[in-house]
């Protein structure tokens, strides 16, 4: 498939063998990371021209809004690309759970390190 991708932008982007880079969504106001997925050319193409968070499924082998099934919409307010350009931040408006299995983030469930006990 071909993308219709700003020509400036594609060839910013470090993708992986896949054509794939990596996209983390943050909420709006908190920063606070709500999940990570993944993006080829088209997914952000479709995310830049609509404000509608677009993902690819590595496992489906297909694009995703996210929200266009379960209703928790992400609206995209800002996405920026990191300084190595392997990777795009989404400045995100979540509606309902971020995470597939119906959590707030896909980060709530395991907690490897916890903050330091005051002393």
């Amino acid at each position: 498939m071909t993308s219709a991708l700003d020509p400036t932008i594609a060839a910013r982007l470090k993708r992986t063998p896949d054509g794939l880079v990596c996209a983390v969504a943050q909420r709006k106001g908190t920063g606070e990371v709500l999940m990570v997925a993944w993006m080829d050319d088209e997914a952000l193409h479709r995310t830049l021209t609509t404000r509608r968070a677009t993902y690819y499924s590595r496992s489906r082998q297909q694009l995703w809004v996210k929200g266009e099934t379960s209703g928790h919409t992400q609206y995209v307010h800002e996405v920026r690309l990191d300084c190595d350009g392997d990777t795009v931040l989404l400045v995100v408006d979540q509606v309902g759970a971020a995470c597939h299995t119906g959590d707030r983030t896909c980060f709530d469930s395991t907690v490897l390190l916890g903050e330091e006990p005051v002393s």
